[in-house]
């Protein structure tokens, strides 16, 4: 862990990391890219000390309420938050200023702060975005070996919905040959089904490798899939997107699949959702789902 001292914390659409940097050990990790220009151990978590400082300011000086959210480049409930409590105490601020928040994890670690959560979204809204890749718990500790596995994360998504608090999953990323199958992709789906999660986010059946990113990939397909690395530079060499062989029958089985149990799947429409602020809780009507 280190600090630094930044000059801003929301993005342009009013986004923000309190970290850079990450633990989990996720071995598809994309920010781990050298584009990202992390130049420390991407284990070596860097602290933004003056965040908090600069995330009040800006609500305070803010014309109108939005969405404010998190989690897009490194997972706000890494271990070293509960020592930290950042991320609570930015909860804390953006439930004294009105706004709204979604914060997208892969830890459970998140519901420390389920009476921060509900106190948003009882005020205004709050949706919890849930990463899913597997639904085999062993594969899970493989691929994602310093997180809760997805049992968990289903865990977690219940009682989101028993609070009535929104959920979206990502179905992100599907590792060809590792968990690019009908079963995996049925099994996440029934749990998202049980759960009643709004939406389930997904690009397609397969996964992004930059420079940074897949060396680090490879060498943990080395690792825990021995062969693996030499059948991905046999069938994809140095390319960005790295789909499927069974991406389209796979992509229309996830878009049936959603239909039928009326999970909104248009990614357009999700993020229009969890950008869209709202005074107060609303109930969800069968448009929703068109």
């Amino acid at each position: 862990m280190h600090y630094v001292k930044v000059k801003g914390i929301l993005s342009a659409k009013n986004g923000m990391n309190l970290y850079r940097g990450c633990s989990h050990g996720c071995i598809y990790c994309d920010s781990r890219s050298r584009c990202y220009h992390i130049e420390h151990d991407f284990e070596d978590i860097e602290v933004k000390e003056n965040a908090l400082e600069l995330l009040e300011a800006s609500l305070k000086s803010k014309r109108k309420k939005c969405m404010i959210g998190t989690g897009a480049m490194t997972d706000p409930y890494i271990p070293l938050e509960l020592e930290l409590c950042h991320v609570r105490e930015a909860l804390q601020l953006i439930s004294r200023y009105g706004f709204g928040v979604t914060l997208q994890t892969k830890s459970d670690r998140i519901l420390r702060d389920l009476d921060l959560l509900k106190e948003i979204n009882q005020k205004t809204k709050c949706v919890i975005q849930i990463t899913m890749t597997t639904y085999d718990d062993e594969l899970c500790r493989k691929i994602e070996p310093n997180v809760c596995p997805t049992g968990r994360r289903f865990e977690v998504l219940k009682m989101m919905r028993d609070a009535g608090i929104p959920t979206v999953v990502w179905l992100s990323p599907v590792l060809p040959f590792i968990n690019d199958t009908k079963e995996n992709i049925s099994g996440i789906l029934d749990m998202c089904a049980e759960a009643e999660v709004y939406g389930v986010i997904c690009f397609s059946m397969g996964v992004t490798m930059r420079e940074g990113n897949r060396e680090y990939f490879y060498r943990q397909l080395d690792r825990n899939f021995p062969g693996m690395k030499e059948k991905y530079i046999k069938a994809y060499g140095m390319q960005y997107v790295l789909d499927s062989p069974d991406n389209a029958a796979l992509m229309k089985f996830f878009h049936e699949k959603c239909g039928q149990y009326k999970i909104v799947h248009n990614n357009n429409k999700i993020f229009e959702y969890l950008s869209q602020f709202e005074n107060g809780n609303r109930q969800m009507s069968i448009w929703d789902y068109s």
